[in-house]
């Protein structure tokens, strides 16, 4: 199997989990909500979280498959993080992946409900009882912990809320890494933490599975500053241009488009040389950074 077959074959394993778990087929009146869940969270993507909670887990000796609760449920927090970032009050954004933005297909009130329902059916899915045939109690507390923590003040929504703050001010270099650290990169720490914990590995493998995370999201970040303005729409999956329009403080804004690309590297190769020394057969992980640094959507 090539690098390219093992991500495809781990999206497809998130996208059936998917299209499992949010049926209509025991709706009593929820067939609109489920509808709403189903269009964020069936629209595609990447699916490099939950791919990172499955290799992660997978490199400490488990079969990825095992792992999909946690890695669904991390995939929805993130959906569900996009479709509240897309709402009038927050980015007022029309398109998300080439499609309409969830609120624009189902009102704003469907859509808050969605991301809610999101939310809310993550946490459930992490600790359902059946998990247990898998994992150990103390597992299973450790990655939803894990999960939620990330997924909090002091992760993803903290990152938002200083995003929020941010516009139409001039922020140091320091403060926007702060940012992003939050924003996007503490999902991508939890998806790593999340492999790690569930498979058992010792402190020196999660010290270097989160090394790895850090620089691979700052890098993803930067290189989304960077399509944000010499991207193709199209391909982008949404305006190019829109964080110079709202005046939000970016990577380019403070350090310029080519110290962005040569820091986009240097991210990279630090991703590389900390999984190089905390796995072996880290080779797929390898190919995921450079794949992701030189990425056009």
């Amino acid at each position: 199997m090539t690098y390219e077959e093992r991500l495809s074959t781990y999206t497809q394993y998130v996208h059936e989990f998917l299209d499992k778990l949010l049926s209509e087929k025991d709706c009593q009146g929820q067939e609109q909500i489920i509808k709403a869940m189903r269009y964020s969270a069936l629209a595609g993507g990447k699916r490099l979280r939950p791919a990172l909670v499955m290799e992660f887990y997978r490199l400490s000796g488990g079969n990825p498959k095992d792992v999909l609760p946690f890695a669904v449920a991390l995939e929805m927090i993130h959906t569900y993080s996009l479709i509240h970032d897309d709402l009038p009050c927050m980015d007022n954004d029309d398109f998300r992946r080439g499609k309409p933005t969830n609120h624009k297909v189902y009102g704003e009130a469907m859509a808050v409900l969605a991301g809610d329902a999101l939310l809310t059916e993550a946490f459930a899915l992490a600790t359902r009882p059946e998990n247990l045939e898998k994992f150990t109690a103390e597992q299973i507390v450790k990655a939803t912990n894990c999960l939620a923590k990330n997924a909090g003040v002091f992760g993803m929504i903290g990152g938002q809320v200083i995003d929020i703050e941010s516009e139409h001010k001039k922020i140091s270099y320091d403060e926007l890494v702060l940012l992003q650290k939050y924003k996007t990169g503490a999902l991508i720490e939890s998806a790593v933490q999340m492999g790690c914990i569930l498979g058992g590995a010792d402190e020196n493998k999660l010290k270097a599975a989160k090394e790895y995370a850090y620089s691979l999201g700052l890098a993803f970040q930067i290189q989304d500053d960077i399509l944000d303005i010499e991207g193709d729409a199209e391909i982008f999956g949404k305006p190019i241009g829109s964080d110079i329009e709202k005046e939000k403080s970016t990577f380019p804004s403070q350090i310029g488009l080519d110290n962005c690309k040569e820091k986009v590297k240097q991210l990279t190769q630090n991703a590389i040389s900390a999984v190089k020394n905390g796995f072996e057969e880290s080779e797929f992980l390898i190919w995921l950074a450079d794949k992701l640094s030189v990425r056009n959507n």
